[in-house]
């Protein structure tokens, strides 16, 4: 499967890989260097963390170029009064009697511990293209499901607490 990625999520991605490119990089071979003029390399912990994070840097970069490559385009617009792509949504669980707020990401941007909920996820799926007051069911598995009703639709604020996952 292909990951979907806004045109907002793949700018991201390369702004990161541009300044792995050009700083991270840079550090990371200087310090293998440094590393290097101390002596025997077969007992140089300084030169294998330097080469470890040297590889890591590097591993980094071809992953984030991989998932543009391969990625999927897809829209963050959507009507002001429905659950999309970047909205906050307020749903009240009927079963636990509870209330939460989520944010509607793409999957490389999810993170279900800080309320950010793939488009993919059970809920975020069945929760796209609904509007305030609709009951939903969530289907988890086949023959086992919940329903949920939205309370809210707003738009969230792109900001830095959520940005593409590092890792």
């Amino acid at each position: 499967m292909r990951n979907e990625l806004t045109q907002s999520d793949i700018e991201k991605m390369e702004q990161e890989i541009e300044y792995r490119k050009l700083v991270v990089r840079k550090e990371a071979l200087e310090a293998v260097k440094e590393a290097r003029a101390h002596g025997d390399l077969s007992e140089n912990f300084e030169y294998h963390a330097a080469k470890k994070e040297k590889n890591r840097n590097e591993s980094r970069i071809r992953y984030l170029e991989r998932m543009i490559k391969t990625a999927v385009v897809v829209s963050d617009q959507s009507a002001e009064d429905e659950v999309g792509m970047n909205k906050m949504v307020e749903v009240y669980f009927e079963e636990d009697d509870i209330t939460e707020t989520y944010k509607i990401v793409t999957t490389i941007r999810s993170d279900a511990l800080k309320g950010l909920i793939s488009t993919e996820s059970p809920l975020g799926k069945a929760l796209m293209g609904h509007r305030v007051g609709d009951r939903v069911q969530v289907e988890v598995n086949p023959g086992v499901s919940y329903f949920v009703t939205i309370k809210k639709i707003e738009e969230a604020n792109e900001s830095e607490s959520d940005p593409i996952r590092k890792f």
